[in-house]
């Protein structure tokens, strides 16, 4: 009798520690979207930034605006996933709350995926936009609607858990996180395939876009679009996950080696 409610109470054990570690992750990501949204950095940085880095190049470039939706729809996925949690951790670590959430009885997983989670609905809200633009103004179409679906949130989720990966430095400065970012954020944007083919560039810049999860969500979002793309739907998809475990693998390794 004994064995048998072990062996119950073992899974249901299991799912209550599953649920208080998605409660806690919801908290934290909560908690961000209240605190951090409004933040001037972040605007900046998340929606700013990006249009005007894009409409630079867009403006020499000698095409319809239309189909120009796919890359901007890519680089806003970039830097507003990113650049919730560079702001949010240092400025946390200054008020010293950051300690807290470190002390409470939740694992870091729990934590970098809270934390990632605002990043993740950031983007998402914020991509939305040349998106809806896209639809209304140039009649863009869609050809994949579900494939578009999925490679923004994979898009989203992998570069927020970026920003997450970042922030694990331990500094209460929010420019020395950025500043360490954005050397990984501005090249990506130009191996990616966003502004020039990735078959156009160098062979060298070629292998090393094979590396970069911009390459393979920028492709999934124009194969979205125009039915057209490098590589397949499926190894997109494949890339993008391999980079979010990587991403929320190494952050939990930094945070745990940094506050122990």
């Amino acid at each position: 009798m004994q064995s048998t409610d072990n062996k119950t109470g073992g899974p249901e054990r299991g799912f209550t520690r599953i649920t208080h570690e998605l409660s806690a992750a919801w908290a934290i990501s909560r908690k961000d979207m209240i605190t951090y949204y409004i933040k001037p950095n972040i605007i900046v940085m998340g929606i700013l930034f990006p249009f005007f880095m894009f409409l630079a190049f867009a403006i020499g470039k000698n095409a319809p605006p239309g189909t120009l939706i796919p890359g901007l729809i890519a680089i806003t996925l970039l830097f507003s996933a990113s650049s919730i949690e560079p702001v949010s951790i240092p400025i946390e670590r200054r008020v010293k709350t950051f300690d807290r959430l470190l002390s409470a009885p939740i694992s870091l997983h729990s934590l970098v995926f809270g934390e990632s989670i605002s990043g993740f609905l950031y983007s998402l809200g914020i991509a939305c936009f040349p998106l809806i633009v896209g639809i209304i103004l140039f009649a863009t179409p869609i050809e994949h609607v579900p494939v578009l679906v999925v490679a923004m949130a994979l898009t989203a989720f992998c570069f927020a858990t970026l920003g997450t990966l970042f922030a694990a430095y331990p500094t209460e400065n929010v420019g020395e996180v950025m500043s360490m970012l954005n050397t990984i954020r501005l090249p990506l944007i130009f191996i990616s395939g966003v502004f020039i083919p990735i078959s156009e560039i160098p062979q060298i810049g070629q292998d090393i876009a094979l590396f970069s999860p911009l390459t393979y969500g920028n492709d999934m979002i124009t194969y979205a679009y125009t039915g057209t793309s490098l590589f397949s739907p499926i190894l997109d998809i494949l890339a993008l996950l391999i980079f979010i475990f990587i991403f929320q693998f190494v952050a939990n390794r930094l945070y745990k080696k940094f506050n122990e």
